[in-house]
C-alpha cells in the first residue's frame, strides 16, 4: 500500500497490518521509516539543486536530541540527513526530524506583527508599533493590578537561552511575579520527584544503557511511537534482554515486548509497591546500598508492606502471579533499568509514581552502574532547560526564590539588585489559570506553545480569553489556536532559523544554528525580548544578553558550583565538535566521555548525600466510570509522524500521508459488540465536559471498558478531566469517565 491519500479507511487497514506485522518482526512500519526514509518520501532532495557544505544542528522536536547533517547550497538549507558519527542517533532519524525544515515553509507562517482592531480583525503594523503597544497596554495592566496583574507562560521548545531571557526579562525588567511554562505538561512530575529523592532535578541515565541492560522496564512508555530513535537503541541491545511494559494500551512497544502487564489505567503505583512488598519479603534487595546510599528505607518497607496480592489485584487488575514473576525477573537481572514517561507523569499520582520506580532502583542497586537507572524520558526537545534556567519553577540551576542566599547569588551573578527578584515563588500553570478565572492575572504573554489546543479542559481554558485585557502570542504560524484568540501576535522565529542549545533527556548539552531565514519580519525570541526590554526601560539589565552564545556564557556562570555545572564548556564550537556534552562537565574535568551516568559514587544532592524514599498510599480515579459514562478515555501518541499538537509537523505533506486524516478511537471488540458499533463507523465520544466525533477502530490493543483517542486531534482535550497531581500540579491527560455511542454513517472514510 503506497502512503498517498489514504482515506480514514484505508489507514485503519494500514495500521491494522503494521501491528500484526509487529508480531513477527521488529516493528517494520517504525523501523521502515526510520531505515528506509526515501519510500514514504522523506529527505528528498530538490530538483537541480546539489549541496555545496554541511552543518550539524540537532533537531528541535522530541527530547532525544537526534544530530542532523543540514546540506547547503550557498547559505541555503536545502535538505537534511541524520548525522552517523552523532552519539545520540547514530545516523538515524524519524520522520519528524527528516522533515523538520520542511515545516519551516508553511504559508500560514507569522511574518509580520499583528495587533487586534476594533472590528475584532487582527491587522497587520510593524515592530515599532506593536512592541510599544504591548509594553504600554502591559504596564497599564500592572499599574492597576500590581504584580501579580500579569503571567507569562514560555514553552520547552525554545533553546535555553531563550527560555532564559524570557523569565530573567518578565521576572527582573517587567515586574511579572507568575511564569510557567508548557513543561509543566510534560515533565514537571519528574522534576518534583528527582529534586524530592536525590535532592535535584537530576535524570541519571546515558543512553547507552539501553544496550546495557538484561531488563528492561517501562512503564507508561511506548517510544516505539514517541521516541522512535531510542527503541532503536534498545533493538541495538546484544543481551537478549527481559522487555516489560507495564501499560492500559498493549502499545507498539508492547507488542515488541517479552512481557506486557496490562493495568487499570492508573494503577501502576500499586501494582509497584506490590513488587516493592515481594522484592523486601524475599530479601532479593541490596541492602547494603540501601544502608550506605539512602535513607527512609524502614518507613517505606512498612508502607508496601500493606500492598497484599489482593489488594494489588483489586487496584491493577493484575494476577498476583504476574506481579510475583515481575519481582522475580527484577531480582535475576544483573542490570535493571526502569523507564517511564507520559503515562507515569501525567497522572494525579504521578510524582509518587516515580518515586516508587526511584525505590525500585535504589533497593536493588540498580543505580549509578552501565544498564541501570530510574529513567524518565523527557518529552520536548528542551524541556530539561526549561525545568533548569526558565526563572518559573524556581531560580536558575535549581535555585530557590525564596531562598535568600540564592537570591542574591543570583543578583550578583547578572549584577543587577537582588531586589528586582521575587522572593516567593511563582503560581504553577493551573493556578495561573485559576487566577484568570477570578480575574486576579488581568494580562497573559504566551511564548511558542498553544494552550487553546493542549491545555487539559479546552473549553474552560477558552472561556477564560473574556476575562484578560491582554493576550500576547509569540509564535512562528498564525494560524494556532491560540493565536487567533491574541490581541497582539508577535511572529518568531522557528528551530532552524537562529542558534541556541537544547539539554535533551540524557542531560546532553547541544548547539542548533541558523539554517535559514526566517519570513518576513519574523525575529528570534532573543531580539524580540531585547525590543521589549528596551520599550520597557529595562535595557539595562541585558546589556550582556546580546547573543545567544553570551547568554550561554551567563548561562554557565548560573550553573557553577550546582550539580548542573557546566563551566568546562568552551563555548559552541567545542559542544558542536564533541557531539553534545552532558552535564555536570565542570572546569576541572579535562575528560569528554561521550556518554556519562549520574550516581556512580552512591552520593546524591542531599544535606547528607543519600538518596530519599518517598511514598504515600494509593489512590483512586479522580473521575471514576459510572452508569452515565461508563467507559474510561485514555489518551497519548497516535503516530510516529506527529508531534503534540500538530503545528509544526501538520505543516508537513509527507508527515501528514503517515497519520489518518480523522480522528481514531480504539474500541475493544467486546465494547464494540455491545454498543452496536461496527467497525469504521463514526461514533460519538462524550464527557461531562463535551463530545467529540471519531472513526472507530475496532482492535484488543485495548481493553474492554477503555477507549484511546490520539493526543495530537485538537478536538481531545475537550474531553479531558482537570485533575492535578498535588505535589507537581501537572494535569492527568490519561483518565476520564466517558460514553460512546454508534454516530449518524457508518463512517467517514474522508478524502485527504
Amino acid at each position: 500500500m503506497t502512503m498517498t491519500n489514504l482515506s480514514a479507511k484505508a489507514w485503519l487497514t494500514f495500521r491494522e497490518r503494521a501491528r500484526q506485522l509487529i508480531h513477527q518482526t521488529e516493528g517494520p512500519l517504525t523501523r521502515e521509516l526510520i531505515q528506509s526514509p526515501a519510500r514514504f518520501g522523506l529527505g528528498r532532495l530538490p530538483a537541480s539543486r546539489q549541496p555545496t557544505s554541511t552543518t550539524r544542528t540537532t533537531c528541535g522536536f522530541c527530547s532525544t536530541g537526534c544530530g542532523l547533517t543540514v546540506h547547503l547550497d550557498g547559505n541555503e538549507a536545502i535538505s537534511l540527513s541524520p548525522s552517523p558519527d552523532y552519539p545520540v542517533n547514530l545516523g538515524m532519524a524519524c520522520p519528524k526530524g527528516w522533515e523538520a525544515l520542511e515545516v519551516l515553509k508553511s504559508p500560514d507562517r507569522a511574518t509580520t506583527p499583528l495587533v487586534r482592531a476594533p472590528d475584532g480583525t487582527l491587522r497587520p503594523v510593524g515592530w515599532d508599533v506593536a512592541i510599544p503597544q504591548f509594553v504600554q497596554r502591559l504596564q497599564a495592566i500592572q499599574d492597576r493590578h500590581g504584580p501579580e496583574g500579569a503571567a507569562f507562560l514560555g514553552s520547552g521548545q525554545l533553546p535555553t537561552e531563550e527560555l532564559a531571557f524570557l523569565g530573567a526579562l518578565c521576572k527582573f525588567g517587567l515586574g511579572m511575579l507568575h511564569g510557567d511554562a508548557n513543561t509543566r505538561q510534560c515533565m514537571a512530575t519528574s522534576a518534583v520527584a528527582y529534586k524530592q529523592s536525590f535532592g535535584f532535578d537530576a535524570p541519571p541515565f546515558t543512553y547507552a544503557d539501553f544496550e546495557a541492560s538484561d531488563v528492561l522496564v517501562f512503564v507508561g512508555a511506548n517510544p516505539c511511537i514517541a521516541h522512535p530513535i531510542l527503541w532503536e537503541r534498545v533493538v541495538r541491545n546484544q543481551l537478549s534482554p527481559e522487555i516489560v511494559v507495564i501499560d492500559p494500551r498493549r502499545t507498539e512497544t508492547a507488542m515488541q515486548a517479552t512481557r506486557h502487564l496490562a493495568i487499570r489505567p492508573k494503577g501502576d503505583l500499586s501494582l509497584l509497591y506490590g513488587v516493592a512488598r515481594i522484592l523486601i519479603e524475599n530479601d532479593w534487595i541490596d541492602r547494603e546500598y540501601v544502608e550506605t546510599h539512602t535513607s527512609g528505607f524502614a518507613d517505606f518497607a512498612n508502607h508496601v508492606a500493606g500492598y497484599t496480592p489482593s489488594r494489588v489485584t483489586e487496584d491493577c487488575g493484575i494476577d498476583p502471579v504476574d506481579v510475583t514473576s515481575l519481582a522475580e525477573t527484577i531480582h535475576r537481572g544483573k542490570a535493571v533499568s526502569f523507564w517511564w514517561t507520559m503515562g507515569v507523569n501525567q497522572s494525579h499520582q504521578g510524582v509518587r509514581t516515580a518515586q516508587a520506580i526511584i525505590a525500585m532502583s535504589l533497593m536493588t542497586g540498580n543505580i549509578g552502574r552501565p544498564g541501570t537507572g530510574p529513567n524518565s524520558i523527557t518529552g520536548q526537545c528542551n524541556a530539561m532547560g526549561s525545568r533548569l534556567f526558565s526563572h518559573t519553577t524556581g531560580l536558575p540551576g535549581g535555585r530557590d526564590f525564596t531562598n535568600g542566599i540564592h537570591r542574591r547569588e543570583v543578583a550578583s551573578i547578572l549584577d543587577i539588585p537582588v531586589e528586582r527578584i521575587p522572593a516567593e515563588n511563582s503560581l504553577a500553570y493551573p493556578e495561573i489559570l485559576k487566577a484568570i478565572e477570578q480575574r486576579e492575572i488581568r494580562a497573559l504573554w504566551i511564548v511558542g506553545t498553544n494552550p487553546a489546543h493542549s491545555w487539559i479542559d479546552q473549553s474552560a481554558l477558552r472561556r477564560l480569553r473574556d476575562n484578560l485585557d491582554l493576550l500576547v502570542v509569540q509564535d512562528m504560524y498564525v494560524s494556532t489556536e491560540t493565536a487567533q484568540l491574541a490581541d497582539i501576535v508577535l511572529p518568531a522565529a522557528g528551530w532552524g532559523e537562529k542558534e541556541g542549545t537544547f539539554i535533551n533527556s540524557e542531560r546532553r548539552i547541544s548547539v542548533i544554528k541558523k539554517v535559514a531565514r526566517p519570513p518576513g519580519l519574523a525575529l528570534p525570541d532573543l531580539s524580540i525580548f531585547r525590543l521589549i526590554a528596551a520599550a520597557a526601560g529595562c535595557a539595562s539589565l541585558f546589556e550582556r544578553w546580546r547573543t545567544a552564545e553570551e547568554v550561554f556564557v551567563i548561562l554557565q556562570e548560573l550553573s557553577a558550583g550546582r550539580p548542573c555545572d557546566f563551566m568546562g564548556i568552551n563555548g559552541y564550537r567545542h559542544l558542536d565538535a564533541a557531539g553534545g556534552i552532558q552535564w555536570p562537565f565542570t572546569a576541572e574535568r579535562e575528560e569528554i566521555r561521550t556518554e556519562r551516568r549520574l550516581f556512580e559514587s552512591g552520593h546524591f544532592y542531599t544535606t547528607d548525600r543519600r538518596a530519599r524514599f518517598q511514598f504515600e498510599d494509593s489512590r483512586p480515579l479522580s473521575e471514576p466510570p459510572d452508569d452515565d459514562y461508563p467507559l474510561i478515555l485514555i489518551t497519548g501518541r497516535g503516530s510516529v509522524a506527529q508531534w503534540h499538537t500538530g503545528t509544526r509537523t501538520g505543516k508537513s505533506a509527507v508527515l501528514r500521508q503517515l497519520a489518518p486524516d480523522d480522528l481514531i478511537a480504539e474500541i475493544h471488540p467486546d465494547d464494540a459488540r455491545w454498543f452496536d458499533i461496527p467497525p469504521g463507523c463514526l461514533v460519538e465520544i462524550r464527557s461531562r465536559r463535551g463530545s467529540v466525533t471519531a472513526t472507530a477502530f475496532v482492535t484488543a490493543t485495548i481493553q474492554p471498558g477503555q477507549v484511546f483517542l490520539p493526543m495530537h486531534d485538537r478536538r481531545v482535550n475537550l474531553l479531558t478531566y482537570p485533575a492535578f497531581d498535588p505535589h507537581s500540579r501537572q494535569p492527568s491527560y490519561k483518565d476520564c469517565a466517558i460514553s460512546i455511542r454508534r454516530g449518524p454513517g457508518r463512517g467517514s472514510a474522508r478524502p485527504r
